[in-house]
């Protein structure tokens, strides 16, 4: 009996400690197996935010047909004269487009571009990498013509949005907004810029009829007249369909300029029933309109001059531009 009983106690204490040693092996396998799992949720991790970097960095063919590399979030940005396309898209770049150390800047941004420092319109090298950009956009080829392109693309990558001086501005908002992967947001501008302007088109001709509009801008005592399809001439013309004047046809059709200067012989044949005026020598005396040849015209006349500033936006172009001008034909033309 005394032996059967020690052998039993044997047994289970045997088998006792052959539970306790599963028991650890368990222990240690899983462990191990959380360790080599956390190990590779890691690495799993780590590759996933390299992927989704290399994602969002990517190579783009300008206009000019360079690969330019884009980073994946650029934030700080020169595009001289397409300051309109970024503030549209919710973009502040490091420095803005200006003229004369600063004096003359688009001052229609400012509500956005405050505090932004100006930077000259013709980029000179110094002054670019003073910004230490890390994204150049340019409006057109003519502004790196030569080896000026490489001198930028050494600075920062470099991209050009269109081959010609004078792009179509809503070719360009979609193409910043393809730059920085914001072509819904592009878009959406876009279609709400084409709703204001056909809702305008037909308030502003239910008031005025097929009566004539024109644009002139005043400077140093010469007048200059916008372009049919350009500047605000698209806008007039272009979107709101308004009656061309013939004068403003014949000068378009010999000359490449938004603004073109116009002789006071052509001055004294234009029947323009409404004219916009942005009048830069309002300060120094505006001797011109004081001409009887300005005021033989029929818009002077029949006292249909609307004048602006040339701080307004009625000199440039881009939703934004193009959205204040619709704005103040509205409140001109229909009151």
């Amino acid at each position: 009996m005394k032996n059967n009983k020690f052998y039993i106690l044997m047994s289970l204490l045997v088998f006792v400690l052959l539970l306790a040693a599963c028991g650890n092996e368990d222990e240690e396998n899983a462990e191990q197996t959380d360790e080599t799992n956390n190990e590779e949720t890691a690495t799993n991790d780590d590759q996933d935010t390299e992927e989704e970097t290399e994602a969002m960095e990517r190579t783009l063919t300008d206009a000019m047909g360079n690969e330019v590399t884009i980073p994946a979030e650029p934030e700080r940005v020169i595009a001289s004269y397409l300051e309109d396309y970024l503030v549209a898209l919710g973009i502040t770049p490091v420095a803005q487009w200006s003229v004369g150390d600063g004096a003359s800047i688009q001052n229609y941004l400012e509500g956005s571009l405050a505090d932004v420092p100006t930077i000259p319109y013709d980029l000179p090298l110094e002054a670019v990498t003073s910004f230490d950009p890390d994204l150049i956009i340019m409006d057109s080829a003519g502004m790196v013509e030569g080896n000026k392109y490489d001198q930028y693309n050494r600075i920062a990558p470099t991209y050009v949005i269109g081959s010609e001086e004078n792009n179509d501005w809503r070719d360009e908002l979609l193409e910043v907004g393809k730059i920085f992967g914001q072509e819904e947001k592009a878009e959406q501008v876009l279609a709400d810029y084409e709703e204001k302007a056909t809702d305008a088109k037909e308030e502003i001709q239910a008031a005025i009829g097929d009566e004539s509009v024109a644009a002139l801008w005043l400077v140093s005592n010469t007048f200059y007249i916008v372009s049919e399809n350009l500047s605000s001439g698209d806008v007039l013309y272009g979107d709101l369909g308004l009656s061309t004047p013939n004068v403003v046809t014949e000068i378009s059709a010999s000359s490449e300029a938004n603004w073109s200067e116009i002789s006071l012989e052509k001055l004294a044949e234009l029947d323009a029933d409404h004219i916009f005026l942005i009048n830069s020598d309002k300060g120094t005396g505006s001797e011109m309109l004081q001409q009887d040849i300005w005021k033989n015209i029929p818009a002077v006349k029949n006292d249909n001059i609307y004048e602006y500033e040339s701080t307004t936006s009625w000199l440039y172009t881009g939703p934004i531009a193009n959205t204040q001008m619709i704005d103040d034909m509205l409140a001109d033309l229909t009151e």
